[in-house]
C-alpha cells in the first residue's frame, strides 16, 4: 500500500531481458536517487511510476526489480532508460498524505492539453472509457505514482478527459514535469470508487437467489 506522495526521483540505469524478448519480461536495475533504501529489504515493495514492484537486489544506492511480460503490457514508462517517482510501501503509522494507493496500475491514459495558469500548469488527460466511471470531481487519482485531485470531468464516447492541476512543487519533485502532450502516463483509480461501483452493481442487479 502507497499513499501517491512521490519519496524521491529515481532513474533506470539498465535494462536486462530474462529471456525472449517477445515472450519474456526484463530486470530493472534503478539508481534509487534520494530514496532511503537503508530501510529497503530484499522481498520488499516499491512503487515505481505507479507501479508496485518487489525488490529483488539490493546495491548502496540503487536497486533492482523483475517486471513480467504482463505487466510492460499494461503500463508505461518501465520499458526505457530515465527517470522514475519512486515511493516506498507505506508503514503501519506513516503519515497518509495523500490517498490509499495500491501500486496497481488500472490502465494507461494519454495527455491531451498542458496550459499555464499562473504559477502553475492545467494538466488534461483522456481516461480510456473503463475507468471514466471512476473518475469524479474532487475525488482522487494516481498518475504516475503521484496522488492528484480532478478538477473536472468531461465525458465523452472515448472515455472521459480530466483536468488537474499541478503545483510547482509537485511539476519539480516528480516525472510529471517531464510530460508533453500524446504522452502516456499509468492510471490508478480510487479504491473506494471501485468498491462502491461493485456494491452499486449488486443493488441495481442483485444475485438470484440459489
Amino acid at each position: 500500500m502507497f499513499t501517491g506522495i512521490v519519496a524521491a526521483l529515481g532513474r533506470i540505469t539498465e535494462i536486462r531481458p530474462l529471456g525472449d524478448p517477445e515472450t519474456a519480461g526484463v530486470r530493472l536495475v534503478i539508481d534509487a536517487g534520494n530514496l532511503p533504501l537503508q530501510r529497503a529489504r530484499l522481498g520488499d515493495s516499491i512503487a515505481i511510476q505507479g507501479a508496485c514492484m518487489t525488490v529483488v537486489a539490493l546495491h548502496e544506492s540503487a536497486f533492482e526489480v523483475d517486471v513480467s511480460r504482463e505487466s510492460l503490457a499494461r503500463t508505461c514508462g518501465l520499458n526505457a532508460e530515465g527517470e522514475v517517482n519512486l515511493e516506498h510501501a507505506l508503514r503501519l503509522g506513516d503519515s497518509l498524505d495523500g490517498h490509499l494507493v495500491s501500486g496497481h496500475v488500472d490502465g494507461v491514459g494519454k495527455v491531451t492539453r498542458l496550459d499555464p495558469v499562473g504559477e502553475s500548469v492545467e494538466f488534461r488527460l483522456l481516461v480510456p472509457a473503463h475507468l471514466s466511471q471512476y473518475v469524479a470531481y474532487k475525488g482522487s487519482l494516481t498518475v504516475n505514482g503521484v496522488s492528484l485531485t480532478v478538477n473536472q470531468v468531461l465525458d465523452d464516447e472515448q472515455g472521459a478527459e480530466v483536468s488537474i492541476n499541478l503545483i510547482p512543487h509537485t511539476l519539480q519533485m516528480t516525472t510529471l514535469r517531464l510530460l508533453e502532450v500524446g504522452s502516456q502516463v499509468n492510471l490508478e483509480i480510487d479504491m473506494l470508487a471501485r468498491y462502491v461501483q461493485r456494491m452499486v452493481g449488486h443493488i441495481q442487479n442483485p444475485s438470484p437467489s440459489p
